[in-house]
C-alpha cells in the first residue's frame, strides 16, 4: 500500500507540474508579450481568408479543458490505486500552493519613463508602436529618426500602431510625415491593419489623412475584405458608407460577400446585401455566395448523416 501511495503522489506531482507549466505558458501569451508580433506573421494572414482570425480566448479555453481532462484521468488513476485519503491531502497541498501564488502577484510592468536617455534604436521604436509608448516614439522622431522606419517585412510603426489602435501614436507619426499608404511586403497598408485589429477610430484617422480605402494587397484583398474576414461589422458599415467598391474581387474572385458567407458572418452578410452586394457574382471556381451556402449545407448534412449512421451499416463501395 505504501508503494501505491508513492505512485499516486508521483502521478499527481507530475500532473500538477504540467498544469503549472500550462498556466505559465498561457500567462506568457498575455499582454506582456507584444501581441502584434505574432498577429502580423505572414502564414497567419494567409490562413485568415479560409479560417478567419485566430480566437485566442477559445484557444485558452481549450488549454484549460486539456488540463481539466488530465485532472480527471489523474483522479481515476489514484482511485484505482486505492489512495483516496492521500488524494484529499494532495488536493489541500495544491490549494495551498495556489493561495500562496495568489498572495504574491507578479510585479506590474514599470511605467514609461518621463525622459528617455540615449538614442532609441529602430527595433525599440517599432516595439514602442506596439506597446503604445508615445514618449519612445517622440524621442526617436526628435532625434531625426524616419517615421517610415520598418522591419524586414517592411512593416512600419504606422502599421503596428494601426493594428493595436494607438491613435495618439498614429497622430504623432502622421504629423511627422509618415507615409499613410506605405505598403509592407504583402502590400498591406495601415488601413488594412486597422481593419484587421478592429479599430474604427484608427481607420477614420487614416482616412482623414488621405488613406485610400480601396487599395488592394497581394491577395487583391481590400480593407473591406479584411474587415469582413475578421468580423468587424462597424468597420464594414463605415467602409460601405464611404463608397468603397462593395463587389471588388480578390485574387480568387471572391467578393466580401463570398468571404462573409464562407465564414458565417451573418450580420455582415445582411449589411452587404442591403447595400447592393451582387449575390450572383461568381468567383474563379464559378461559385456565387448563394452556392457557397448551399454547398456548406450539403457538406454539413452529409457529415451529420454519416455520424448518425450505425457503424455496422456503413455503405460498402461497389
Amino acid at each position: 500500500m505504501e508503494l501505491d501511495v508513492e505512485k499516486a503522489k508521483e502521478l499527481i506531482d507530475q500532473k500538477l507540474a504540467e498544469e503549472e507549466e500550462e498556466e505559465k505558458r498561457m500567462k506568457g501569451d498575455g499582454p506582456r508579450e507584444p501581441p502584434a508580433v505574432e498577429r502580423m506573421s505572414t502564414p497567419e494572414l494567409e490562413e485568415e481568408k479560409r479560417q478567419g482570425p485566430r480566437n485566442r480566448g477559445i484557444e485558452a479555453i481549450k488549454g484549460q479543458e486539456r488540463v481539466r481532462r488530465s485532472s480527471v484521468d489523474l483522479r481515476r488513476e489514484i482511485i484505482d490505486v486505492g489512495s483516496i485519503q492521500r488524494l484529499i491531502e494532495l488536493r489541500k497541498q495544491r490549494r495551498k500552493r495556489r493561495e500562496e501564488r495568489a498572495a504574491t502577484p507578479e510585479p506590474p510592468l514599470p511605467p514609461e519613463p518621463l525622459e528617455i536617455e540615449g538614442p532609441v534604436e529602430p527595433e525599440t521604436f517599432l516595439r514602442a508602436a506596439v506597446q503604445g509608448k508615445i514618449r519612445v516614439i517622440e524621442k526617436f522622431l526628435a532625434d531625426g529618426g524616419s517615421p517610415d522606419t520598418c522591419d524586414e517585412f517592411h512593416r512600419t510603426a504606422l502599421h503596428r500602431s494601426s493594428l493595436e489602435g494607438h491613435t495618439d501614436i498614429l497622430q504623432k507619426l502622421l504629423d511627422s510625415g509618415a507615409t499613410v499608404d506605405f505598403r509592407d511586403r504583402l502590400d498591406c497598408t495601415a488601413v488594412h491593419w486597422a481593419c484587421r485589429g478592429g479599430h474604427l477610430d484608427a481607420v477614420k484617422l487614416l482616412q482623414d489623412r488621405g488613406a485610400d480605402l480601396n487599395l488592394k494587397d497581394k491577395l487583391l484583398s481590400t480593407p473591406l475584405h479584411v474587415a469582413t474576414r475578421t468580423g468587424h461589422p462597424d468597420i464594414v458599415e463605415h467602409l460601405i458608407h464611404c463608397g468603397v467598391d462593395i463587389n471588388s474581387p480578390d485574387r480568387e474572385g471572391d467578393t466580401a460577400l463570398h468571404d462573409a458567407t464562407r465564414l458565417s458572418r451573418y450580420k455582415i452578410i445582411k449589411m452587404l446585401i442591403l447595400h447592393g452586394a451582387d449575390m450572383m457574382a461568381r468567383n474563379q471556381a464559378g461559385k456565387t455566395p448563394t452556392e457557397l451556402v448551399q454547398q456548406w449545407q450539403t457538406d454539413t448534412r452529409q457529415a451529420l448523416e454519416t455520424k448518425e449512421q450505425p457503424q455496422g451499416e456503413a455503405e460498402v463501395p461497389a
